[in-house]
């Protein structure tokens, strides 16, 4: 009997085994929210949605914000558990009302909050689904009055009090559950309510109206309650087997920027895993693991090789072990193979070291150029072995006095020249027997080194530099200006006379960082964009079409994110729109520093993985190193993590590797759908000398096809590579020819690339006039063409045309236009140079000062690299001239501004609103109040002005402050009036 019971056990064991294989366990996961809200400034959608994402983030739940009601549909709202609704908008259309009703019948949660009850008022569905409608409300402060203490939502929830507008609600749909009310005499009002709509259900509170209410941690409660619920138990689940890190925190000697209370705590680091299960990226999308420590460490930059192999920077030696004889370092350059296809890398070769704060590297001839202030050096493998065994200084000059200030973001540009930006630090040397000095710039200079251009000024610290698929070049900077725009080089805008820094305009078209931790340590700009880094934009086609040359990855490290900004064309230019975020960390040690595209389409993420990310100004209690950055124990050395961030529906990459002795298989690269493999091979081909693929490069100038975004990409690769194998120097009539043909493409930017690479010569000015291109219907591509003529040889015929031009609106509407026909009309019209110049210099020199000769001449500066005045405090005589002289030898611009009696708080706090405003920087950060009673515009690095006033006859103390944002709060200090 035993042995039929032992063999039935075993049978049922092996039933159960069996039919547990067919049973599906759902993984653990985070629940993902799309939240619609407005543009409008009634009901800050965007405010709440920040407010809520840092409240939900490390109980496992994704906030994707959208202003979009567009994204509405089916294919859009499968990706989510629930659609949280904060907005007003009138009408829905039948597809989007279709698409949403669906969507909770179907079994998802919808999580309607406040005004979303006065939404969509054309759909009874919509009014039915929600349970009820808007119909008036006061304001008020009342108390909650729970119906449902024991309904799930109400787990946790007691009364709460809050100022908010009195709803009343009219069209109730008798099927509503009441969890609370708002009593007003005898009226009880329904204020918080679930209800079902087919499989899906329904969370409604009428709380909301602002900040009153949102950073209530009851009523946040109460929301994340509501939401969890409304999106049903298998997601609720899912969410609950997710296991979610808590770090601990640790009292610790921090710097407190921001003055919190209570001050910040060390959090402790967290393994690559760990760190993942903090971090969101949009649905849709996979964060994989590629290198972590102790195989890498502190990597700063990254490039790939054409054989797809990943090089990264490593530096430990940052930022304050500056060593005196760079071989002596601790740096070093390592690549990174996956050799099994696992995607994640197994094979690491240290390719150089003994290198000492490296901070970017690109690849030329052969071998790398690495960025090392003072010096740019070459490294070459020579035997095959992956070992440097030639470094030749190319250029050196650079700063090195402040390391976060160096050269960076050095990349292979369309002109076949290398393009990179530097900080403060600046460069001051010779190349190529000519002297340069100049800092905070965008910068190219040819892969031997010999020819260096300054091509445009910045007004910050800058870390960001990248390039569109149309040859665009855009730059991110830090402090405020995350996303500019690089219109005219420099060599134009000093041949009319303007200011260096009118060659990149701010384009970015909004202030905050939208982070998933309130724990954010930053110098300045608080909550914005204070040190933006990297401005790389989507260039090929394994993502989403909206991404395709379209959204730029700018790396936030100080508040764990990269962003994704969206760059619209304006004009001849662009401006930038607020598209979110790519990734966002919790983790308070996430710190991307990179974010690009790699060989598989894939966006790669370099992790600097450092608590400390600030570099100065000098905190009270701590002293600066060698680097210029405050000495701080806690910065780290040993961490350092790459991330792929995948596309779930992407293909494979065509090409895996390019061989640099396969001519044939180099053009057959420049058809690739991602730009990296097309100028790799532009690249290889240029450097390899292969003229005999110019017949093949002609079938590729000479397709007329364009892509769904109206690009033809393999043609404006194969101009510039036929520019840089010297066939368009003026005597391959042949090869003219064909760009001259280029100059009709269908494509924008085929048009521009043809102007821009044909010879400076009559010829190329005719064939450029004759193809239209002065007046082309792309404004971006009129631009280059009216550039490339200012270029050329004086034509009176020309300069005829070019004045004509500038009667016509659109063109001297244009930002850019307007200027670069003033370039060209002082290159093709006699005598016009000289009055143009003049004219603008007059325009955009010194305010006018009184001639009256001043009673009291002060003179402040600003302190280098420290954010400071070097006076804090004068005093003057009521009612007498003064003179202050200002000068600004700082990195960054600084205005000064004197300031009504005990009006600092109230013209500060003004001042911190304008970097929230577009044109904020067009008025200097300068507040039009009354309390602001004299002031000087934004200073540039290295400039000056003077201020004269009458000082006012009431005898006290007037402050003066720097209004840039943030920096008030260190750079005061105090103008005494005596009688």
């Amino acid at each position: 009997m035993k042995k039929y019971l032992i063999l039935a056990a075993v049978c049922l064991a092996a039933v159960i085994s069996f039919k547990g294989t067919l049973i599906k366990t759902n993984p653990p996961r985070r629940l993902e929210i799309l939240f619609l809200g407005h543009t409008a400034n009634h009901h800050l959608s965007e405010k709440l949605a920040e407010v809520v994402q840092q409240s939900f983030f490390k109980d496992g739940i994704n906030i994707t914000y959208t202003n979009n009601p567009d994204d509405l549909n089916e294919a859009n709202l499968s990706k989510y558990d629930g659609l949280m609704l904060y907005a007003n908008y009138d009408t829905i259309s039948a597809s989007q009302e279709k698409a949403l009703l669906s969507f909770v019948k179907n079994g998802k949660g919808f999580i309607p909050i406040h005004c979303a009850s006065f939404c969509f008022r054309n759909s009874d569905e919509y009014v039915k689904m929600v349970g009820g409608q808007f119909s008036t409300h006061k304001t008020d402060t009342f108390t909650t009055v729970i119906v449902d203490k024991k309904h799930p939502i109400m787990k946790g929830i007691s009364p709460f009090n809050t100022w908010d507008e009195t709803y009343v609600h009219t069209k109730i749909n008798k099927a509503i559950h009441v969890l609370t009310e708002r009593v007003e005499g005898d009226h009880h009002e329904p204020y918080t309510w679930t209800n079902n709509y087919g499989k899906g259900r329904i969370f409604y509170t009428a709380y909301g109206h602002d900040e009153h209410t949102w950073k209530n941690p009851m009523f946040l409660k109460l929301l994340e309650n509501g939401t969890i619920w409304a999106v049903g138990k298998k997601a609720e689940k899912d969410l609950d087997k997710l296991s979610k890190p808590a770090p601990d925190y640790t009292a610790a000697d921090i710097p407190n920027y921001e003055n919190r209370n209570p001050a910040p705590k060390l959090q402790e680091p967290l393994s690559p895993a760990q760190s993942q299960l903090l971090t969101q990226v949009p649905v849709g999308f996979k964060m994989e693991l590629f290198a972590a420590e102790p195989d890498i460490e502190k990597p700063i930059a990254m490039a790939w090789d054409e054989r797809g192999r990943l090089w990264i920077l490593e530096t430990i030696d940052y930022p304050n072990t500056v060593i005196d004889n760079p071989e002596e370092g601790h740096d070093r350059i390592k690549i990174c193979e996956d050799t099994n296809g696992d995607g994640k890398a197994d094979k690491f070769t240290i390719f150089a070291d003994k290198l000492n704060i490296p901070t970017s590297i690109v690849f030329a001839n052969g071998g790398v150029i690495v960025a090392q202030a003072p010096d740019f050096i070459f490294l070459k493998d020579t035997n095959g072995d992956d070992k440097a065994d030639v470094r030749v200084k190319l250029i050196s000059g650079w700063g090195k006095f402040d390391t976060h200030a160096g050269p960076s973001n050095l990349h292979y540009g369309f002109d076949n020249k290398i393009w990179g930006t530097v900080g403060y630090s600046g460069f001051k040397g010779d190349v190529g027997g000519e002297h340069f000095d100049f800092s905070q710039a965008a910068y190219r200079f040819t892969p031997d080194g010999k020819h260096l251009e300054h091509m445009g000024a910045t007004s910050n610290n800058t870390w960001g530099l990248g390039f569109s698929e149309n040859n665009d070049v855009f730059i991110s900077t830090a402090n405020n200006s995350h996303s500019d725009y690089l219109g005219m080089p420099l060599s134009y805008i000093n041949k009319i006379g303007l200011p260096p820094m009118t060659s990149v305009l701010k384009i970015d078209g909004h202030y905050n960082m939208h982070v998933v931790t309130k724990n954010l340590r930053q110098v300045d700009v608080h909550d914005g964009f204070t040190a933006a880094a990297g401005h790389n934009l989507y260039t090929a086609r394994n993502f989403p079409q909206e991404y395709w040359n379209r959204i730029a990855f700018v790396n936030e490290p100080t508040g764990r994110v990269v962003h994704r900004a969206i760059l619209e064309p304006d004009g001849s230019g662009f401006k930038e729109k607020d598209g979110w975020n790519f990734l966002a960390s919790a983790d308070e040690w996430l710190a991307p520093v990179q974010s690009e595209v790699g060989p598989d389409g894939a966006l790669w993420v370099a992790d600097w993985y450092n608590f400390i990310i600030q570099h100065n100004p000098t905190p009270r209690g701590f002293e600066n190193g060698k680097g210029n950055a405050y000495i701080n124990p806690l910065r780290d050395r040993t961490h350092g993590r790459i991330y792929r961030i995948i596309y779930d529906n992407a293909k494979p990459s065509a090409i895996k590797a390019l061989d640099k002795n396969n001519p044939d298989q180099l053009v057959a690269a420049l058809q690739s759908d991602n730009m990296f493999w097309r100028m790799t091979a532009q690249r290889l081909i240029v450097e390899g000398g292969y003229k005999q693929l110019v017949p093949k490069l002609y079938t590729l100038i000479q397709n007329r096809d364009i892509d769904a975004i109206g690009i033809n990409a393999p043609a404006i690769h194969a101009l510039w590579t036929l520019k840089g194998l010297g066939l368009l120097g003026g005597s391959d009539q042949q090869a003219i020819g064909v760009a001259e043909g280029a100059l009709r493409h269908p494509s924008a930017g085929v048009r521009k690339a043809a102007a821009q690479v044909l010879p400076l010569t009559n010829q190329s000015m005719v064939a450029i006039q004759n193809a239209g291109l002065l007046n082309d219907v792309n404004l971006n591509t009129r631009l280059a063409a009216i550039l490339t003529i200012a270029d050329m040889p004086q034509s009176d015929a020309m300069g005829t045309t070019l004045q004509a031009m500038q009667k016509v609106p659109q063109n001297m509407n244009d930002y850019w236009i307007s200027k670069a026909l003033q370039a060209a009309i002082a290159t093709h019209v006699k005598g016009a140079a000289e009055e143009i110049k003049d004219a603008n210099m007059a325009a955009n020199g010194r305010p006018r000062v009184s001639n009256a000769k001043p009673d009291q001449i002060v003179k402040i500066n600003v302190v280098q690299n420290a954010m400071k005045f070097d006076t804090k405090a004068f005093t003057v005589k009521a009612g007498s001239l003064v003179e202050i002289d200002f000068a600004n030898p700082d990195f960054m611009q600084h205005n000064f501004l004197i300031l009504q009696k005990g009006s600092l708080e109230k013209v500060g706090s003004a001042a911190d609103k304008l970097a929230q405003d577009p044109k904020g920087l067009e008025q200097s950060y300068i507040p039009k109040m009354p309390e602001v009673l004299w002031s000087t515009k934004l200073i540039d690095p290295q400039g000056k002005t003077i201020l004269k006033f009458r000082v006012p006859a009431d005898a006290g103390d007037y402050p003066f402050i720097c209004s840039f944002p943030g920096h008030w709060r260190i750079m005061n200090g105090l103008m005494h009036v005596v009688k």
